[in-house]
């Protein structure tokens, strides 16, 4: 076969050279983007994978936290005394029963002279000393007499004794005894039946 080489350019004019250069051109842009796909896409998958255990971690660790805070709630809770609110209602009965104390109590004295609110104070006066006397032996916590200075040592009974006023530093405190307190040596309360029931502290009286 044979070329004839006078069909050939033997020079370059402006439109061969733009489109030598925009060939050149699309060779860089398609060379540079495998490129810069394969160096992308490799992290991109490994960040994927890393983030995924760490979600995971982050589950399980609140989920421990949660379960400590449920431990300690259920901790506290079972360490907490519940009073009897049978004996409670009892004795508020017996004092309703013996002095009417729910009854002066649920009055409204604004409309009462201070005659007459004496005179029913010491009515409940009376039947609440005796409540207090068939019931309830009780001792004073402290001997000392009131207004004198005591010394509170270290190892004072937060519960028997509380302190009041500009409390700081620690133990022992001088101060003025206010009030002696009371405590409970003993409790007597009738037996309640079986079917007793506690609620009702004063039933109601009709007279025929």
């Amino acid at each position: 076969m044979n070329f004839d080489l006078s069909v050939f350019p033997t020079t370059f004019d402006l439109l061969h050279v733009i489109l030598a250069a925009t060939t050149v051109i699309f060779l860089l842009l398609s060379l540079r983007t495998k490129t810069i796909e394969k160096v992308v896409e490799k992290p991109v998958e490994k960040i994927v994978e890393i983030e995924k255990p760490v979600e995971k971690i982050v589950e399980v660790e609140k989920v421990v936290e949660v379960e400590k805070v449920v431990e300690k709630i259920v901790e506290v809770e079972s360490k907490l005394k519940t009073a009897p609110t049978d004996s409670a209602l009892q004795l508020l009965s017996i004092f309703q029963q013996e002095a009417r104390l729910i009854d002066f109590l649920s009055e409204d004295l604004t409309g009462f002279s201070d005659e007459e609110v004496g005179a029913a104070a010491r009515v409940i006066h009376i039947g609440g000393q005796k409540v207090l006397a068939d019931h309830f032996k009780l001792s004073q916590i402290r001997s000392e007499d009131e207004e004198s200075r005591i010394t509170i040592e270290e190892d004072f009974n937060a519960q028997e004794i509380r302190l009041t006023g500009n409390v700081s530093g620690q133990a022992p405190f001088t101060g003025t005894l206010i009030h002696k307190g009371w405590k409970a040596e003993s409790i007597t309360l009738p037996k309640l039946s079986e079917n007793y029931d506690a609620n009702v502290l004063a039933p109601a009286e009709v007279e025929l």
